[in-house]
This record gives structure tokens, sequence and C-alpha cells, in this order.
């Protein structure tokens, strides 16, 4: 049981919500706002919607997804180059033809074309992306699902709250909070959660001694040791053998899965990704990141996007059709994003390179409203002519969606204010109020 959830019964004189006022100062080291109770509005902030989502699917594209040929297709001829326009059944919104099955699913997207970042580096522009800051060498900032993890309790306190599947190496993390909100990384998502049985040939007894003992022996070390990274690892060894106890484990098995949905899915790490993430938010996990990598097409752009947009086709749009039929879209909240776009103009290797000046993005699900274009770009998809959204504009939006307090300021360990997504201001109207 996390640590909140055994000092709450130590404490019955004291309010929920003055305990976790108190726990925030004392066990953070930072200044934050109150956690809200699962399903709880913030009441201050100054962007708020009456039914945030309660859970979050982000799908991130590793390396720089083309957006001329997946959300924002074109057709002047040397821009377009082979790929298409395909109709949907909202007017006014065409998708790439490289992306026929999400194009069904047109009435529940909000698809975001005027994205633009002033970071044109892999490592930079997907730092901002996650975290709203610029990279600096003084300070990490955490991630949106850090924040979240934060500032939102867990519904569901044997789980963890951020899980990131196949993300590669590079993740901010929690950045300048504590490490228990950083995320559960797993590499391949049909192996399960990995260490989370005893040893062969310990039984749950001798187990039990074990752990006692391992209390008994580091208890002098925390009592002297009142410092973040030692509470840190104490929380983190609770939390783990009390998961391993719990039946919320099976949610990690994608083997409890219909074949023939996985098979809907699709085959690999991200399109099993994508229905483990779905088991999760289920299950009540806040919030669950799955990565699809391959996007950065200096070579060969139109085969290599064809290749990686039938991945993502598929599984997306499957995805959405899940968290429908299980009465879990409206409550859950779905984002695709990527660290920049490729450039309008075809290179000698029939590829495009890093273009950091637009680019698309997407929202589904949670209090989205569907069948929306934000933006606008010109004929060559090179510049937003209409309603620019910086990488902050953008991730304000889903914090917003995710019932994040965005004026909140949080004052890191190094005495410096920080917020959610920086000064990022919310495109309110994608959001049902």
């Amino acid at each position: 049981m996390p640590s909140h959830h055994r000092l709450t019964s130590a404490l019955d004189a004291c309010s929920r919500r003055e305990f976790l006022r108190l726990a925030a100062a004392s066990l953070l080291g930072l200044t934050v706002a109150p956690a809200l109770d699962a399903g709880e509005t913030p009441a201050a902030s100054s962007a708020a919607i009456r039914r945030p989502a309660q859970r979050c699917i982000m799908l991130y594209m590793r390396g720089g997804m083309s957006h001329l040929d997946t959300f924002d297709p074109k057709t002047v001829g040397e821009i377009a180059g082979p790929v298409k326009p395909i109709p949907t059944p909202v007017d006014g919104l065409q998708l790439s033809e490289n992306l026929p099955l999400l194009a069904k699913h047109a009435d529940k997207l909000a698809v975001i074309r005027s994205l633009s970042s002033n970071q044109g580096a892999h490592e930079q522009a997907e730092y901002l992306m996650r975290t709203s800051y610029v990279l600096r060498g003084t300070v990490k900032h955490p991630a949106l699902g850090s924040w979240l993890a934060s500032l939102r309790p867990r519904i569901n306190p044997t789980l963890p709250a951020y899980v990131s599947i196949a993300g590669g190496g590079g993740h901010p993390g929690s950045g300048f909070l504590e490490s228990r909100f950083a995320p559960l990384p797993l590499g391949n998502p049909e192996s399960g959660l990995a260490n989370s049985a005893r040893p062969d040939g310990v039984t749950k007894e001798q187990y039990q001694k074990r752990l006692d003992l391992l209390k008994e022996f580091n208890a002098p070390f925390q009592k002297t040791h009142d410092e973040k990274q030692v509470r840190a690892y104490h929380d983190l060894y609770d939390e783990a053998v009390a998961l391993m106890a719990s039946r919320d484990l099976a949610a990690f098995d994608l083997k409890q899965e219909d074949p023939a949905l996985r098979a809907a899915y699709g085959e690999g790490a991200f399109a099993q990704g994508c229905l483990l993430a779905r088991r999760l938010v289920e299950n009540d996990v806040r919030l669950v990141e799955v990565a699809l990598g391959g996007w950065d097409t200096h070579d060969d752009n139109f085969d290599r996007v064809a290749d990686n947009a039938a991945i993502l086709d598929r599984a997306l749009s499957t995805l959405l059709g899940d968290l429908e039929a299980r009465g879990l879209l409206e409550s859950t909240l779905v984002v695709l994003a990527t660290e920049f776009g490729r450039s309008p103009r075809i290179n000698g290797n029939q590829g495009r390179d890093h273009y950091p000046k637009v680019f698309s993005g997407l929202l589904a699900g949670g209090p989205v409203r569907g069948g929306l274009v934000h933006g606008v770009t010109d004929e060559r998809g090179s510049e937003a002519v209409k309603d620019r959204m910086l990488i902050p504009d953008f991730n304000a939006t889903i914090g917003v969606a995710l019932g994040l307090p965005l004026d909140k300021v949080v004052i890191s360990p190094a005495g410096r204010p920080f917020t959610v997504a920086d000064k990022g201001q919310p495109a309110m109207g994608l959001l049902r109020s």
C-alpha cells in the first residue's frame, strides 16, 4: 500500500484533503497543489472544464512523423509525392491514404495541423514536447505524465500511476519531482511485468521473513537519512511488493486477451503496447505512453512512412473502437504526438528532412470535441497560416483535458518556480466545457 494510504489510516483526526496538503509539503519537498480525489475537478485554475479525463494514453511517434504523408496531406505534386488525400466522414477533413482505417474514426478526432516548435534536433525537440520546457543543463523538467502522477492521486493504489511502453532512452522522467512519479518502463509489452514473482524455491513465509529482516536492517538508516532519494527507494520497494501480491498484476498479462482482438491490433511492440495500454487504463492506471520509432525518414520517406503508418493506422483505429466499446473513451484522453514534422522539400534520397516550423498532432476521447481540425497550413505544408499552436499550448490543452491546474506554481528543490505547461495557453475550443 502506498505510503500516503498508510499514513492516512494513522492520522484519522486529519481530513483527507489536509493530510494530502501536509504530505505534499513534507514528502515532496515542493510546493504543490492539494491532491485531488479521483474524478474531482481542480477548483483553482485559470482554465478548467467540468468533466476532465481520468486517464490518458499517449502515443509518441519517435523521429519526427511526416505531417504531409499522414494528417496534413497536400496535392501540390512536388510536395505530395505519390501520396494522395482521402476523404473522411467529416466534411472538410481529409487524411493521407496511408491512414484509411483511422479515416473512419474522423468523428472522434481533433486533428491539430499547426503545431510549431523552435527545436530541430531530436533530443531537444522531444524534450520540449514531453515537458514544455527547453532542455537546459541546470535543471531537468518533469514529463507531463509525471506532473499528472504528482498532482492527481492514483485511482488504483496498487498499480503505478504512469507507465511507458517501448519508450527507448532519453526520457526526462520525473525531472525535479520525486522518482516515484517517474514512469514504470516496459520494453516488450508481451513479456508482462518482469521480476514480479517470488524466486523459485522461496516460500511465501520465507519471502516475508526476508522482507521483515530487510526493513529492520534499513530502519536506522532511514531514520537518520530522511532524504528524497531514500524515501523514493523505500516507497518503490513497498509498492513493488504490494503489486507482486495483488490480483492487479494480471493487468500486464496480454495472454488473457481474446486472440482475435490481439490480432486486430496487429503485431509488434507498438500494436501490442496499445492493447496493453487499454488494459492498464481499464485497471485505472492514470497515464500510459506507447512509442513507435522509425519516423526519421531522411531516406526513402514514402515507403518507410507507409510501413509505419500501416502499424499506426491499424493499432490506433482498433484502440479507439476498443475503448468506445468498453465505455472507456469518454473518460480516457488519447494523444498522438511527435517532436517535429518533415520538410515539404523532397531531398535527393527521396526523403524528407527535419521540419519543426509546422507539423501535426492528434487528440481524441475524454472531453475532446471530435470531428475538428485546428489550424491551417499553406498549400505546401510549410507554415501555419491560421491558429498556430506552440508546444506549451498543446501540452496546456492536454493538461486541461486531464484536470491539471495550469496556474499552480511548483517550486523546485533549487528554489525555481515551474508550472505544468510553462506559459502555454490551452485551445479551449477543442474541449467540451
